[in-house]
């Protein structure tokens, strides 16, 4: 019995006891070679099927140890009882080893885990700064796996314990963009730290839980501030609203955007009110992407009543730089969408001076009159359609306007223009025709029909005369003559 402990040993001991010096040596041998395979302690310790078969290798050297003890003949180096007590204190070294080579072990896990948290750490610390596109996205993704896998696989580690550190500097790398009041760019980082407590467990992150609510309502905050004006300002804002209707950035949205228009109304009385305009209604679009209570906080209809202002002004802004064609089409959308404004019949005055002016630049020298008077006396003008097709008539001067003829069904094409005006004096009875009382003066006019090209002319009209304009056509142009 005392054999076998003493082979249990590792060390060939019983085997010395009995004196066989090679079961000795083998056993030594064997020892060693675990020995070399277990040092020095790493995370994976002993390699399973080596400690099965030195352990193995131990009972059969107990056996027969044993066995041998039992033939051999002589008396053995200690006596039996001495000799299995010393077996048993033997026994202890091995225990004891294992013991601290477990210790051992665990130490190296610890390292292991240090090392894996020390190298995340640095990852997110060299994010810092960097986009918040798919890549960095990725790589944060990564650390926070490796932060989980801590918290849920080695709770009692030390690395576990470094945990809140680490954490918080990865919250902080994170929403390095709001630290640098670059706001739009923090709204996408931010709202990912939002999802970090599904993720990792809320009781794990303390304070950190609720930490990027207050920055991503100012971020959704300011970002849609800095683009009231532009296109999909109400983005940032419409967020803001939903995600924290309580906050105090949410408050904020209604006077920021009433500003906003007071800003833009102001610049409808300088040198440049077309852009306003494009901003209040960029305005007006945003206000009316917010949610429901906010677009009842009158922010629309003070839009609408500036962009009402602004779409005149703009009219006029672009007459007076000569952007005639421009001038024409924002007076008659002014007088088209805003049929019940005071304004309506000075900018469809304008609209048709506007329209002459693209043909006839002089007509373009001045706005036309806002009131018509005929205080000095009328001028009778007849105006005649002598051709097929409907034809108008644009007329600027003292008074603007334009009339309509229908079509002639019975008038002809002439090969030429008729000589010394034979069509006007002919008489007009028969045709379409209208008569116009108009203030004497300089006039400009645009003849329009639809099969031809818009001729322009200018007249000037006295009261000394009775004027008759007839419109027709020749072949491959128009005609018109006035008498």
């Amino acid at each position: 019995m005392a054999v076998a402990l003493l082979n249990l040993t590792g060390l060939g001991l019983g085997f010395v006891l009995i004196r066989r010096r090679y079961p000795a040596i083998l056993c030594c041998a064997a020892t060693a070679a675990l020995l070399f395979i277990a040092l020095p302690a790493d995370v994976d310790g002993v390699p399973r099927g080596a400690l099965i078969a030195y352990v193995a290798f131990l009972a059969i050297a107990a056996a027969a140890g044993v066995r041998q003890a039992t033939r051999a003949p002589g008396t053995p180096l200690l006596r039996g009882p001495l000799a299995l007590g010393l077996g048993v204190v033997l026994l202890a070294v091995p225990a004891g080893a294992a013991f601290a080579y477990e210790g051992a072990r665990d130490e190296a896990v610890e390292q292991q885990l240090l090392d894996r948290l020390d190298r995340t750490d640095r990852i997110v610390a060299g994010l810092a700064g960097e986009p918040f596109d798919g890549v960095a996205e990725q790589r944060y993704a990564k650390a926070m796996d490796v932060y989980r896998g801590l918290a849920d696989d080695h709770p009692d580690s030390r690395a576990a314990d470094r945990l809140p550190g680490s954490l918080d500097a990865y919250y902080k790398s994170v929403a390095a963009p709001y630290a640098a009041k670059k706001y739009c760019a923090a709204i996408s980082p931010l709202k990912h730290l939002r999802t970090v407590p599904t993720t990792l467990g809320k009781d794990r992150l303390g304070a950190l839980a609720d930490w990027p609510d207050e920055r991503l309502a100012t971020s959704l905050y300011e970002c849609g501030a800095a683009s009231i004006g532009r296109p999909a300002a109400d983005g940032p804002l419409g967020e803001l609203l939903r995600t924290f209707p309580e906050s105090d950035q949410a408050a904020r949205v209604a006077p920021a955007l009433r500003a906003a228009i007071a800003e833009r109304e102001a610049d409808l009385k300088g040198s440049e009110p077309c852009p306003a305009v494009d901003e209040l209604r960029a305005i007006g679009a945003t206000a009316s992407g917010l949610p429901g209570a906010e677009r009842d906080t009158g922010v629309g209809a003070g839009v609408d009543r500036a962009v009402e202002r602004g779409v005149y002004a703009c009219g006029l802004d672009e007459f007076r730089d000569d952007r005639f064609a421009d001038a024409a089409r924002t007076m008659k959308d002014f007088a088209t969408k805003y049929p019940g404004d005071k304004k309506r019949r000075r900018a469809e005055d304008i609209a048709v001076a506007a329209e002459i002016a693209e043909a006839r630049p002089s007509a373009g020298r001045r706005l036309p009159p806002a009131r018509h008077t005929t205080g000095g006396g009328a001028v009778d003008l007849v105006v005649a359609n002598l051709g097929p097709g409907e034809f108008e008539l644009l007329y600027t001067g003292p008074a603007t306007g334009r009339v309509k003829l229908k079509d002639c069904t019975s008038c002809r094409i002439f090969a030429d223009k008729p000589s010394g005006d034979k069509a006007c004096r002919a008489g007009v009875s028969k045709y379409p025709r209208t008569t116009l009382r108009l203030p004497p003066g300089e006039y400009h006019f645009l003849y329009k029909r639809a099969t031809v090209r818009d001729r322009a002319a200018g007249a000037r009209l006295s009261t000394s005369y009775r004027y008759t304009d007839c419109s027709f056509m020749t072949r491959g142009t128009a005609g018109l003559g006035l008498t």
